[in-house]
Protein backbone atom coordinates (compact mmCIF):
# COMPACT_ATOMS: atom_id res chain seq x y z
CA UNK A 1 0.00 0.00 0.00
CA UNK A 2 1.15 3.20 -0.97
CA UNK A 3 -0.93 6.16 0.24
CA UNK A 4 0.07 9.82 0.29
CA UNK A 5 -3.12 11.31 1.94
CA UNK A 6 -5.43 10.81 5.02
CA UNK A 7 -8.76 12.19 4.28
CA UNK A 8 -11.08 12.70 7.44
CA UNK A 9 -15.03 13.03 7.89
CA UNK A 10 -15.59 14.82 11.04
CA UNK A 11 -18.26 14.13 13.03
CA UNK A 12 -17.98 10.41 14.21
CA UNK A 13 -14.56 9.99 13.67
CA UNK A 14 -12.32 12.77 15.22
CA UNK A 15 -14.97 13.94 17.76
CA UNK A 16 -18.70 12.83 18.69
CA UNK A 17 -20.16 15.82 17.46
CA UNK A 18 -23.17 13.22 16.09
CA UNK A 19 -24.63 13.75 19.76
CA UNK A 20 -24.95 17.57 19.66
CA UNK A 21 -26.42 16.90 15.70
CA UNK A 22 -29.51 14.49 17.25
CA UNK A 23 -29.77 16.72 20.32
CA UNK A 24 -31.00 19.85 18.02
CA UNK A 25 -32.70 17.69 15.22
CA UNK A 26 -34.72 15.64 18.25
CA UNK A 27 -35.18 19.61 20.14
CA UNK A 28 -36.88 20.55 16.10
CA UNK A 29 -38.85 16.82 16.02
CA UNK A 30 -40.40 18.04 19.39
CA UNK A 31 -41.37 21.51 18.16
CA UNK A 32 -42.97 19.76 15.50
CA UNK A 33 -44.88 17.57 16.88
CA UNK A 34 -43.23 14.42 17.01
CA UNK A 35 -40.64 12.37 18.31
CA UNK A 36 -37.14 11.57 16.69
CA UNK A 37 -35.47 8.34 17.67
CA UNK A 38 -31.34 7.66 17.84
CA UNK A 39 -32.25 4.72 15.52
CA UNK A 40 -33.64 7.16 12.97
CA UNK A 41 -31.13 9.38 13.62
CA UNK A 42 -28.74 6.97 12.02
CA UNK A 43 -29.69 8.05 8.50
CA UNK A 44 -28.65 11.25 8.70
CA UNK A 45 -25.34 10.52 9.27
CA UNK A 46 -23.09 11.72 6.13
CA UNK A 47 -25.34 13.41 4.75
CA UNK A 48 -26.18 17.81 4.20
CA UNK A 49 -28.02 19.44 5.89
CA UNK A 50 -30.83 20.31 4.35
CA UNK A 51 -30.92 16.42 3.18
CA UNK A 52 -31.65 15.95 6.98
CA UNK A 53 -34.11 17.77 7.13
CA UNK A 54 -35.97 16.38 4.85
CA UNK A 55 -35.61 13.02 6.17
CA UNK A 56 -36.13 14.66 9.61
CA UNK A 57 -39.49 16.02 8.27
CA UNK A 58 -40.33 12.33 6.04
CA UNK A 59 -39.77 10.50 9.55
CA UNK A 60 -42.52 12.84 11.19
CA UNK A 61 -44.83 12.42 7.72
CA UNK A 62 -43.99 15.83 7.31
CA UNK A 63 -42.10 16.09 4.31
CA UNK A 64 -45.20 18.08 1.79
CA UNK A 65 -45.98 20.39 4.27
CA UNK A 66 -43.56 22.86 4.43
CA UNK A 67 -42.25 25.54 1.19
CA UNK A 68 -38.21 26.03 1.11
CA UNK A 69 -38.30 29.41 2.47
CA UNK A 70 -39.95 27.84 5.47
CA UNK A 71 -37.28 24.59 5.57
CA UNK A 72 -34.44 27.02 5.66
CA UNK A 73 -35.76 28.62 8.46
CA UNK A 74 -36.10 25.19 10.25
CA UNK A 75 -32.55 24.56 9.26
CA UNK A 76 -31.04 27.60 10.51
CA UNK A 77 -33.05 27.11 14.02
CA UNK A 78 -31.74 23.95 14.13
CA UNK A 79 -27.74 25.23 12.89
CA UNK A 80 -28.31 27.96 16.23
CA UNK A 81 -28.94 25.36 18.59
CA UNK A 82 -26.02 23.07 17.54
CA UNK A 83 -23.81 25.97 17.66
CA UNK A 84 -24.47 26.50 20.98
CA UNK A 85 -23.94 23.24 21.60
CA UNK A 86 -20.46 22.97 19.56
CA UNK A 87 -19.54 26.06 20.82
CA UNK A 88 -18.64 24.84 24.47
CA UNK A 89 -16.68 21.81 22.83
CA UNK A 90 -12.44 21.77 24.11
CA UNK A 91 -9.53 19.15 22.99
CA UNK A 92 -11.17 16.58 26.00
CA UNK A 93 -14.12 15.57 23.66
CA UNK A 94 -11.38 14.23 21.08
CA UNK A 95 -12.48 10.87 20.39
CA UNK A 96 -9.61 8.28 20.98
CA UNK A 97 -6.54 8.26 19.24
CA UNK A 98 -7.59 11.22 16.73
CA UNK A 99 -4.73 13.97 17.66
CA UNK A 100 -2.46 10.83 18.18
CA UNK A 101 -2.93 10.15 14.23
CA UNK A 102 -2.95 13.50 12.57
CA UNK A 103 0.04 13.88 14.44
CA UNK A 104 1.89 10.75 13.25
CA UNK A 105 0.66 11.21 9.64
CA UNK A 106 2.18 14.98 10.00
CA UNK A 107 5.73 13.09 11.32
CA UNK A 108 5.73 10.78 8.44
CA UNK A 109 5.15 13.03 5.35
CA UNK A 110 1.69 12.05 4.81
CA UNK A 111 -0.89 14.99 3.64
CA UNK A 112 -3.98 15.34 5.48
CA UNK A 113 -7.31 16.50 4.66
CA UNK A 114 -10.56 17.40 5.92
CA UNK A 115 -13.66 16.23 4.05
CA UNK A 116 -17.22 17.09 5.68
CA UNK A 117 -20.27 17.97 4.93
CA UNK A 118 -20.17 20.02 8.33
CA UNK A 119 -20.68 24.12 7.79
CA UNK A 120 -19.55 24.37 11.14
CA UNK A 121 -15.84 22.57 10.60
CA UNK A 122 -13.80 24.97 11.25
CA UNK A 123 -15.29 26.41 14.64
CA UNK A 124 -15.33 22.75 15.81
CA UNK A 125 -11.32 22.25 14.38
CA UNK A 126 -10.29 25.59 16.14
CA UNK A 127 -12.44 24.74 19.52
CA UNK A 128 -10.72 20.97 20.19
CA UNK A 129 -7.35 22.11 19.07
CA UNK A 130 -6.63 19.96 15.62
CA UNK A 131 -6.95 22.65 12.93
CA UNK A 132 -3.13 23.46 12.79
CA UNK A 133 -2.86 19.73 11.77
CA UNK A 134 -4.85 20.00 8.28
CA UNK A 135 -3.34 20.55 5.09
CA UNK A 136 -6.72 21.63 3.72
CA UNK A 137 -10.14 21.74 4.80
CA UNK A 138 -12.94 20.75 2.72
CA UNK A 139 -16.73 21.16 4.53
CA UNK A 140 -20.05 21.75 3.98
CA UNK A 141 -19.53 25.39 2.72
CA UNK A 142 -17.17 24.28 -0.06
CA UNK A 143 -19.31 21.83 -1.84
CA UNK A 144 -22.22 22.10 -3.89
CA UNK A 145 -23.07 18.11 -3.85
CA UNK A 146 -23.65 15.41 -0.47
CA UNK A 147 -22.66 12.47 0.05
CA UNK A 148 -22.51 10.04 -1.16
CA UNK A 149 -21.34 11.93 -3.96
CA UNK A 150 -17.43 11.98 -3.36
CA UNK A 151 -17.28 15.71 -4.28
CA UNK A 152 -15.87 16.46 -0.83
CA UNK A 153 -13.27 13.75 -0.77
CA UNK A 154 -11.94 14.53 -4.38
CA UNK A 155 -12.05 18.17 -4.14
CA UNK A 156 -9.22 17.46 -0.90
CA UNK A 157 -7.38 15.33 -3.11
CA UNK A 158 -7.60 18.07 -6.25
CA UNK A 159 -6.39 20.86 -3.83
CA UNK A 160 -3.55 18.66 -2.71
CA UNK A 161 -2.45 17.54 -5.77
CA UNK A 162 -2.66 13.77 -5.05
CA UNK A 163 -4.17 11.28 -7.04
CA UNK A 164 -7.56 9.81 -5.58
CA UNK A 165 -5.70 5.79 -5.63
CA UNK A 166 -3.29 7.28 -3.31
CA UNK A 167 -5.72 8.45 -0.62
CA UNK A 168 -7.22 7.01 2.43
CA UNK A 169 -10.35 7.97 3.69
CA UNK A 170 -11.71 8.07 7.68
CA UNK A 171 -15.24 7.47 7.71
CA UNK A 172 -18.16 6.35 10.23
CA UNK A 173 -21.33 6.23 7.80
CA UNK A 174 -22.24 4.38 5.27
CA UNK A 175 -22.87 7.33 2.62
CA UNK A 176 -19.81 8.63 3.29
CA UNK A 177 -17.76 5.15 2.74
CA UNK A 178 -20.01 5.47 -0.61
CA UNK A 179 -18.28 8.63 -1.53
CA UNK A 180 -14.75 7.02 -1.11
CA UNK A 181 -15.25 4.07 -2.73
CA UNK A 182 -17.00 5.90 -5.68
CA UNK A 183 -13.64 8.26 -6.24
CA UNK A 184 -11.32 5.35 -6.08
CA UNK A 185 -10.37 6.06 -2.73
CA UNK A 186 -9.47 3.16 -0.10
CA UNK A 187 -12.33 3.18 2.45
CA UNK A 188 -11.48 2.85 5.97
CA UNK A 189 -14.96 2.25 8.70
CA UNK A 190 -14.59 3.59 11.53
CA UNK A 191 -17.46 1.97 14.30
CA UNK A 192 -19.58 -0.98 13.77
CA UNK A 193 -18.84 -3.09 10.86
CA UNK A 194 -22.08 -3.99 10.38
CA UNK A 195 -23.13 -0.72 9.73
CA UNK A 196 -20.55 0.08 6.93
CA UNK A 197 -20.70 -2.48 4.20
CA UNK A 198 -19.03 -0.51 2.13
CA UNK A 199 -15.85 -0.06 3.95
CA UNK A 200 -12.36 -1.69 2.89
CA UNK A 201 -11.95 -2.71 6.09
CA UNK A 202 -13.47 -1.40 9.73
CA UNK A 203 -12.01 -0.17 12.92
CA UNK A 204 -13.61 0.51 15.88
CA UNK A 205 -12.06 3.81 16.43
CA UNK A 206 -8.88 5.73 15.12
CA UNK A 207 -7.07 4.36 18.21
CA UNK A 208 -7.24 0.84 16.81
CA UNK A 209 -6.03 1.78 13.17
CA UNK A 210 -2.64 0.21 11.95
CA UNK A 211 -0.66 3.05 11.24
CA UNK A 212 2.17 1.42 10.04
CA UNK A 213 0.38 -0.70 7.87
CA UNK A 214 -1.15 1.99 5.61
CA UNK A 215 1.32 4.86 6.35
CA UNK A 216 4.76 2.70 7.08
CA UNK A 217 8.12 4.74 8.16
CA UNK A 218 10.43 5.93 5.06
CA UNK A 219 13.52 4.47 6.13
CA UNK A 220 16.93 6.19 5.75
Amino acid sequence: MNFRCAIFDLDGVLVDTAKYHYLAWKELARQLGFEFLPEQNERLKGVSRMTSLNILLETGGLQNRFSEEEKERMAAKKNARYIEYVSQMEESELLAGAKELLQQLKTRGIKTALGSASKNAPLILNNVGIAPLFDVIVDGNRISTAKPNPEVFTLGADMLRIPYSSCLVFEDSEAGLQAAKRAGMYAIGIGNEKNLPSADIVYPCLKEFETDRYFPVKQD
